[in-house]
């Protein structure tokens, strides 16, 4: 075994593990839109997250180990700033919420039910806004 398999295997694990959860890009308004609308039928969470800070990466890391919610229950959708940060701003104008990375919405019925963000993100039950 090369020095280049043992990244791949790191890489390989990583994916897969990252894989488990169900995550739904969010890149435009329109998407945005649609979030809201099926809120109403079941919550929708955007996870907005920073891909250079390193207590993002660990507040995403924490709630994929913790996350135990089947497809039925939520939408999970990943917001990454530095890709879309005008997207970010609409999303604290419109539920008016102060702009945080790493931060997690719970939305319902088209508002907002709980908001989190840093190391608070680990302590949110999701299963108390179902």
């Amino acid at each position: 075994m090369g020095l280049f398999d043992l990244f791949k295997r790191n890489e390989t694990a990583s994916t897969e593990k990252k894989s488990r959860i169900p995550w739904i890009p969010l890149i435009s308004a329109d998407e945005l839109d649609t979030l809201v609308s099926k809120s109403s039928k079941r919550p929708q969470l955007i996870f907005k997250n920073s891909t250079t800070c390193g207590i993002s990466s660990m507040a995403l890391r924490s709630f994929e180990a913790q996350y135990d919610l089947n497809s039925e229950q939520a939408d999970l959708y990943m917001l990454h700033i530095q890709h879309n940060r005008p997207l970010s701003n609409e999303i604290a104008q419109r539920f008016r919420v102060r702009h945080e990375s790493p931060q997690l919405l719970i939305i319902k019925n088209g508002s907002v039910v709980k908001e989190a963000s840093h190391g608070v993100i680990a302590e949110v039950s999701i299963e108390k806004y179902l």
